[in-house]
């Protein structure tokens, strides 16, 4: 019965088509079979009664034509929470090549792969060598320099004290070069005597200038010696850096992605001793295209569903500022507690970012049509009862429907027939509740 119905509505859209769209070709294909001498006759027939073009100019074009039997839905928007969907993979949440820091051969076990290891674990011992050796020298030096420091510290008083009885001297020659300027004046001094204590005096500046040049001989030995001690010191630790490379630990805890190297083997700077993965808590990433991005926040709740099929919850982390160049997508991580290690480094995964929700229709994935210019809607049911077409914006796909946004309220959609209606056509909707 079903499919003479469609029968049946076919062959009326046919001629509905043929009567009003296309109208003028039926007109001239009626003339051109027509014989020739009806036209001649046809004059006084047209006094008398009106010929087919005038009746159809005089009847609107509507006036006749049958409605197109549908079928048809009550729907009534809901409220949904809305969320935005994509695809992604869980990463580690940290994950270092841990590399040797010098030269040396291992001389530990080695550690298999999958093994977890906690914060500061041994993974890589190395020989030390004589790296001990050049440390103990480094400290026997720093020692030395370190114990000359109050021998060369005493000397500065001790040239203190000498600048001090030079400047006495000085003013003593300067007081008796003044006395005896006065009485050579007076004639109570000889030349002899003032000449004297002219000399005295230059020879007092003299032993100031030679104190002040002992006390600077201080100060930059003690200068010098201080410069002794830092060289030592960074000796020491450059000495004590080496030692502390020789053992390789794990910078923080996880689990061995890689073998550690093997007993013997001879590591150089820069060679890989192991990798660490941490994947508790772990990391989901997606990318979001630039349409949704802002309905993202940090800090909103996010599932996800594994291949496997085991489902997980984590939180916003991270929302890139910037798109990929190829893709025009952002950057989402969600943060995810891991606590057995269940969930694995590479699992494909499908993602849902809670957001703000929004009102949708749950209708049936058939009821969806595009118009003329390629736009996604359905074909509602107008007042008049006419078909009238409705842009929609799908919001998510369920296993009962699909979810769209964009229509009002409530809208009756047409489920069955909308192909073959467009706007304004007239519509006889049946609405059956088997149909959703």
């Amino acid at each position: 019965m079903r499919i003479i119905s469609i029968i049946t509505a076919v062959v009326v859209m046919a001629v509905l088509y043929g009567v009003v769209m296309e109208r003028d070709r039926l007109l001239d294909f009626a003339r051109d079979i027509a014989p020739a001498g009806s036209a001649e006759d046809a004059p006084a027939a047209e006094r008398e009664a009106p010929g087919t073009e005038a009746l159809l100019e005089e009847t609107p074009e509507e006036e006749g034509v049958a409605p197109v039997a549908v079928m048809a839905m009550h729907s009534v928007a809901q409220k949904i929470d809305d969320a935005v969907t994509l695809r992604g993979e869980t990463q580690p949440s940290r994950e270092v090549d841990v590399l040797a820091e010098t030269t040396g051969r291992v001389i530990s076990e080695p550690l298999p792969k999958g093994s977890e290891v906690e914060a500061g674990q041994l993974l890589c011992e190395l020989d030390p060598g004589t790296s001990q050796a050049s440390l103990d020298e480094a400290e026997a030096a720093l020692n030395e320099a370190e114990a000359q420091r109050p021998q060369v510290e005493a000397r500065i008083p001790e040239a203190e004290a000498t600048v001090a009885q030079a400047e006495a001297r000085l003013e003593e020659a300067r007081i008796n070069l003044t006395a005896a300027e006065e009485l050579s004046k007076n004639g109570y001094s000889s030349r002899t005597a003032l000449a004297s204590a002219r000399a005295a005096q230059r020879t007092a500046e003299a032993g100031v200038r030679s104190a002040e040049a002992g006390l600077k001989s201080a100060q930059s030995g003690l200068d010098s010696l201080g410069a002794q001690i830092e060289s030592a010191r960074a000796a020491v630790a450059r000495a004590q850096t080496v030692v502390d490379n020789l053992t390789i630990e794990a910078p923080f805890s996880g689990v061995l992605e890689s073998d550690t190297a093997e007993l013997g083997a001879l590591l150089s700077v820069g060679t890989p001793c192991a990798t660490v993965l941490q994947l508790d808590p772990i990391r989901l990433v997606g990318y979001v295209p630039e349409t949704s991005v802002a309905r993202v926040e940090d800090g909103a709740r996010a599932g996800a569903r594994l291949i496997d099929g085991e489902t997980v919850t984590g939180t916003v982390t991270f929302v890139a500022r910037r798109a990929d160049e190829t893709t025009r997508t952002f950057r989402v991580d969600i943060t995810l507690p891991n606590p057995d290690l269940a969930v694995r480094a590479g699992q494909t995964a499908e993602i849902a970012i809670a957001a703000d929700g929004v009102t949708a229709h749950l209708l049936p994935q058939s009821s969806l049509t595009l118009d003329d210019d390629g736009r996604l809607g359905i074909r509602a049911v107008a007042g008049d009862d006419t078909a009238l077409f409705m842009p929609v914006t799908v919001l998510r796909d369920t296993r009962r429907g699909i979810w769209v946004g964009g229509l009002p309220e409530t809208v009756d959609v047409i489920t069955l027939g909308q192909e073959y209606v467009t706007d304004g056509v007239p519509v006889a909707p049946s609405y059956e509740e088997v149909l959703q």
